[in-house]
């Protein structure tokens, strides 16, 4: 049994930090993710041949998404004794400078093994319109009190 597992209830809420992309903080994921694609980098490119996506300028890589889906996971699960072991996500609308975007998470499943006790948890990322621009599901897992 282990009492933290044990007071999250199925419907709980995880809000993670707000998050408004900038030129700047693309650019330096590009530099710490070594992914120097210009559509990330290269307005003109985007307007190119390339143009045929309508962005409309460069874009937030993905896996930004990722990471802050990561952080609110973490920061929720681990004060609780809980770790973040799987993340898939789904990206459904470029996020561009100027955007504020925010990742929630509901817990939808919860289920205790003798292994260890175990969360489903869905993850949506939103804009500041409201607009669903990215998906995920993680499992997360709590591991048996020490008896």
């Amino acid at each position: 049994m282990n009492r933290n597992f044990d007071r999250i209830e199925v419907g709980t809420e995880i809000t993670g930090p707000v998050f408004a992309p900038t030129r700047q903080t693309i650019k330096d994921f590009c530099e710490a993710s070594y992914d120097h694609n210009p559509l990330h980098l290269d307005d003109r490119y985007m307007e190119g041949s390339f143009g045929k996506t309508q962005f409309g300028g460069i874009i937030m890589h993905g896996m930004s998404h990722f990471s802050l889906m990561s952080r609110m996971l973490n920061d929720w699960l681990m004060p609780r004794g809980g770790v973040h072991k799987r993340l898939e996500t789904r990206w459904l609308i470029p996020v561009k400078p100027g955007d504020t975007i925010q990742p929630t998470g509901r817990v939808k499943l919860k289920r205790q093994t003798k292994h260890g006790c175990f969360l489903m948890i869905d993850i949506v990322m939103t804009n500041q319109r409201s607009e669903i621009v990215a998906r995920g599901e993680s499992m997360a897992e709590f591991p048996p009190a020490a008896g």
